[in-house]
């Protein structure tokens, strides 16, 4: 039985990995944004680690951080020099931070994800109605984990730098490290949110039947 399960998580595992890459070089992956990229591709990350566990979350968290790591250094962007040591951006250049911005947080997304799904769920018992609160706030902790480390990671290695590349700012970067958090994260969490549930819900469904 145990074997059994295992190879149904590494099929699923292999599933979600195939899922991230795939958004990797869609449209709906990488929304571009100018200077910076919006994404969703952490959404199958949440949904792999509360359905497989933290270790697989940790694991399709890295998947995501290679498919990042890939499209800033093939496909750069003014600011992608935050997120990849092998280019240079106009007069910035990335180094070791860009590995841990590009890497640490998304490891963490599915982490973070599953272990608030499991105390919302213990604290509120494992009920329909009261499952669908616990996805909804997986869905936005394992967003929010994502869009809180990366910005602030950024600003704590590549402060200036950023705010010179992303807007010509020398002064006020963490005003536009709040403006993005807030204008591109917090509606990020909210669609995380929403898709964990919706897509949580239904694999449980088909995964019983």
């Amino acid at each position: 039985m145990n074997i059994e399960n295992r190879t149904r998580s590494l099929v699923l595992a292999a599933v979600f990995v195939a899922i991230i890459v795939i958004m990797a070089f869609t449209p709906f992956g990488y929304i571009p944004l100018g200077f910076m990229n919006a994404t969703i591709i952490h959404v199958p990350v949440i949904i792999g680690a509360i359905i497989l566990g933290p270790k697989y979350g940790g694991c399709l968290g890295m998947v995501f951080g290679l498919t990042s790591l890939w499209k800033n250094t093939y496909m750069p962007n003014p600011t992608s020099f935050v997120f990849s040591p092998f280019i240079k951006v106009g007069e910035y250049g990335g180094n070791i931070g860009s590995l841990i911005i590009c890497m640490v947080p998304r490891i963490l997304v599915g982490i973070a994800a599953y272990y608030v799904y499991r105390a919302v769920l213990k604290a509120l018992g494992d009920k329909s109605t009261k499952r669908t609160i616990a996805l909804a706030a997986a869905g936005v902790a394992g967003s929010l984990t994502n869009t809180l480390l990366v910005m602030n990671l950024i600003y704590l290695f590549f402060g200036k730098e950023y705010g010179q590349a992303a807007k010509g700012l020398t002064e006020g970067i963490y005003s536009v490290i709040i403006g993005i958090i807030c204008i591109n994260g917090i509606p990020e969490a909210i669609v995380a949110g929403i898709l964990t549930v919706a897509v949580t819900q239904a694999l449980f469904k088909a995964m019983k039947g």
